[in-house]
């Protein structure tokens, strides 16, 4: 009888037991699945393949991981198929992530503010000042026509054609709307309608240089004189010297527009002439204009956002030589181009020594290194202004591995969007200039024209945030560049300051050559400083 007892109480014991080990081993799952959540990263991976740069950053990416990990129960990727502000049928099928909002960074070193990031720098009240003088007047009698052959690229051309204005105000010329150049390395047909507001740029002018669109057909057969104009002219040259044509010719046909006009030492008035030529009656197509505020449009969608000017394309890369981190059959391919290239005179070149001086671009792995080393994270969006990127995914990878949200036109358009630009480059680099001005903050690799038209544009609406890097200083500083990038670059921002004059020593073509270019550094000429409130807009007028 007490066997029979015992049995219903020893039963109920094992099914204790029992359950009690079920119950251990769920709670040993769960514990074990939130671990492995814990694991995951919110934000893309920032893993950097080895290097064999110079100046590597071996350690800088692994903090930056650790600190996003803090903020993945901040704030996480929204999945959604367009932008906020967008409309299904405006954004492109390809975009599929919502933009990323600023965050506040605290990091084992201390607190890095993200805002600091994207601050711009003081502009120190200096506003526009491009009006013209009291005694100035309205052109006088024309004595012949200005006809202009413009040569290089967008922004070579941009700035010649600014420089004939000026010259045309200074001979006294009608200038003919100039010729944009079809010849050069990118054979682009565009011509000055394409790419320019050409009833704009005739209107915006009125009061400085009479401008027709063509030539008047009694003078289509009238003998013209062609000249070279003298690279860095002075008012002299220009008024004694090509004016006096005028008694045997009615027209004058400069063959190339470049580097015409001497950066300094010219009146105020020619000055602001260049000024209101280039930042007022210069202004881009609308098709182009219309398109290049879609693009800013979807790019502030992401936030602030970089855009970089990646001069990696292969013309530049023949043209200059530079080889560093490319294969052998690449160099060679690149050294073929130049060979072949007739207008380019430099064909033998040391490609270390370019690189040596500072003359190279960085390339897309050490841009990666740079923007790291400012600080940036891996979730900061970037537009790449730039072409076609030489060698494409090869060279892009390690900087994609860090900032995985690269964009650019072709990735913000569908193929219908963008096919009306697609093949003419000028009309393609006229789309990245305007991301590019209108960006938070503008990195360019490579000092070539782009970044100088930009840098000066920018420098123009208020002195948006520029970061120009100082190339040489990066390789002498070798593998300690790592903890002083920023350090560096602290004063390489797009403050205000007068543009740089020749350098110390340097004599003739050279000294002219050595100053800083015009229209990187309207300052003085076109910024003046704002005294008051009340100040008569005539002498400092706000845009």
């Amino acid at each position: 009888m007490k066997e029979k007892m015992q049995w219903p109480w020893r039963r109920r014991k094992v099914v204790v037991v029992v359950l009690r080990k079920l119950l251990t081993c769920a709670i040993c799952v769960i514990a074990l699945m939130g671990l492995l959540s814990v694991r995951v990263h919110v934000f893309p991976s920032s893993k950097v393949s080895d290097l064999t740069d110079p100046y590597k950053l071996p350690t800088v990416t692994q903090q930056h991981e650790l600190n996003y990990q803090k903020l993945s129960a901040e704030k996480k990727w929204t999945q959604e198929l367009t932008p906020p502000h967008l409309s299904k049928e405006q954004a492109p099928p390809h975009l599929s992530k919502a933009p990323l909002s600023s965050h506040k960074l605290n990091g084992a070193n201390g607190s890095l503010d993200f805002e600091k990031l994207w601050k711009q720098p003081s502009n120190r009240d200096f506003v526009p000042c491009v009006q013209p003088g009291s005694n100035y007047t309205a052109p006088d009698e024309s004595r012949g026509y200005l006809l202009v052959h413009t040569n290089g690229g967008l922004n070579q051309m941009r700035a010649g054609i600014c420089d004939m204005v000026a010259v045309a105000r200074i001979i006294n010329a009608t200038l003919v709307v100039p010729e944009l150049d079809k010849r050069s390395f990118w054979q682009d047909t565009s011509n000055f309608s394409d790419v320019f507001d050409e009833d704009h740029f005739i209107n915006a002018l009125a009061n400085d240089v009479k401008v027709i669109k063509k030539l008047p057909k009694d003078l289509s057969s009238a003998t013209k004189v062609v000249m070279h104009f003298r690279s860095w002219s002075g008012l002299e040259y220009y008024r004694d010297e090509i004016a006096s044509l005028w008694e045997e010719f009615q027209v004058i046909r400069a063959a190339k527009s470049d580097s015409r006009l001497a950066n300094n030492h010219l009146p105020p008035d020619i000055q602001k002439v260049r000024c209101r030529a280039c930042y007022e009656a210069l202004r881009f197509s609308p098709k182009i204009e219309a398109m290049g505020k879609l693009l800013v449009d979807r790019m502030r969608a992401y936030g602030p956002f970089i855009a970089l000017h990646l001069r990696y394309e292969k013309d530049m890369l023949a043209f200059s030589g530079c080889t560093h981190g490319l294969s052998d059959v690449e160099a060679e391919e690149l050294r073929t181009i130049r060979e072949n290239t007739a207008y380019w005179k430099i064909k033998d070149i040391n490609a270390t020594e370019q690189r040596s001086r500072g003359y190279c671009p960085l390339t897309p792995t050490e841009v990666g290194i740079f923007l790291t080393g400012l600080g940036y994270p891996s979730n900061t969006p970037i537009y790449i202004a730039a072409g076609e990127i030489y060698g494409g995914d090869t060279h892009m990878a390690d900087l994609r591995s860090r900032y995985p949200i690269l964009m650019s036109k072709e990735k913000l358009t569908s193929v219908e969007e963008l096919e009306p630009f697609t093949n003419h480059a000028s009309q393609m680099a006229a789309l990245d200039y305007i991301v590019s001005v209108e960006s938070d903050v503008f990195i360019p690799s490579y000092s070539g024209n782009m970044a100088r038209a930009v840098e000066g544009h920018r420098r123009f609406l208020g002195h948006r945030k520029t970061i120009s890097p100082d190339r040489r200083g990066l390789l002498m500083e070798g593998r300690k560049v790592s903890n002083r990038i920023s350090e560096i670059h602290k004063k390489l921002q797009g403050s205000p300051r007068r543009r740089r004059g020749p350098v110390s020593g340097t004599k003739g073509m050279d000294r002219f050559r050595s100053e800083e270019a015009f229209y990187v550094n309207p300052l003085p000429d076109c910024l003046c400083k704002r005294v008051s409130e009340n100040v008569n807009a005539s002498t400092a007028s706000m845009r």
